[in-house]
């Protein structure tokens, strides 16, 4: 079975974009794209027990009032979640993508993941969700529990598709970053763009070995690739670096390897999703 773009739209600013880079990896890769809307539970109709908060004869009336203006908001849900399923794909379509399904699903959206991710060759979402002009100052919920539980790579849609050409990924020598690493010299998405693999510290015999050895790994597989360490501290150099040069794209693990794998992503890459206004694929 082909694995699926999971594209996770919510109706935001941010799901234009994440369409976007939905087709355009559609286009790169050959992989279908499938669209899922997640309705959470308290966007639908759930049973309350109301009989002790109504007295005297007009308890049946109002219960039965109640009871329908629930199922009608229900309702109204759908619709609305179908609607954006429908803009969405119309957009991923025209974007120039061939193989597009929708999906309305309802429930948490961590699980409705779990559910659907071994289908997946990656899962995408927008930085922030329906609020994101209130939050401009944090990540979104959703997004930190996605990260913190997907097996996949987690694709974090900026705010804006611009064409992307360069990529930056910064390297620890960590297991997530040798995974990115090897994720890109076998993905055809990433034929054709310039890589640069960067290593935030010190220039030691060990970072120097790490970065021949993903270099190496790259160039095999036809990638232009070029190394750099850079002094500082990942959390805000690699932001000023993307930014200086222009790199349309990073790729990073979650985790750093120093890091104890706890309930928190590493503060690196939260940072760098935070304040990078290109899109972030975070790999586990």
């Amino acid at each position: 079975m082909t694995q699926k773009i999971i594209a996770l739209v919510d109706g935001s600013i941010y799901s234009e974009s994440v369409c976007h880079h939905a087709a355009w990896i559609a286009k790169a890769t050959g992989a279908p794209v499938g669209l899922i809307h997640v309705l959470g539970r308290r966007d639908v109709s759930e049973a309350r027990d109301l009989s002790g908060a109504i007295r005297l004869g007009a308890r049946s009336a109002l219960m039965a009032e109640l009871a329908d203006l629930d199922a009608q908001r229900a309702k109204l849900m759908n619709h609305q979640g179908r609607a954006i399923l429908d803009d969405a794909r119309a957009l991923v379509e025209q974007a120039g993508a061939q193989d597009v399904t929708t999906r309305l699903r309802h429930g948490d959206v961590v699980e409705a993941i779990s559910e659907i991710e071994a289908d997946a060759r990656v899962i995408m979402v927008g930085k922030r969700g329906e609020a994101a002009d209130f939050a401009k100052g944090h990540l979104g919920s959703n997004l930190e529990r996605i990260v913190r539980t997907a097996t996949k790579p987690v694709f974090v849609a900026s705010r804006a598709f611009r064409p992307i050409t360069s990529v930056l990924v910064a390297y620890d020598g960590g297991r997530a970053a040798m995974k990115a690493v090897d994720h890109i010299a076998r993905s055809p998405l990433f034929t054709g763009l310039a890589v640069t693999v960067v290593t935030v510290g010190a220039e030691t015999a060990e970072v120097t070995k790490g970065l021949a050895d993903a270099q190496a790994l790259l160039k095999a597989a036809g990638i232009a690739v070029e190394t750099r360490v850079i002094p500082g501290q990942p959390e805000t150099d690699l932001g000023k670096l993307v930014e200086a040069e222009g790199f349309g794209m990073v790729v990073m693990g979650a985790y750093g390897h120093s890091r104890i794998r706890s309930l928190v992503i590493g503060s690196s890459t939260t940072e760098m999703v935070r304040s990078c206004k290109v899109p972030v694929v975070l790999m586990r």
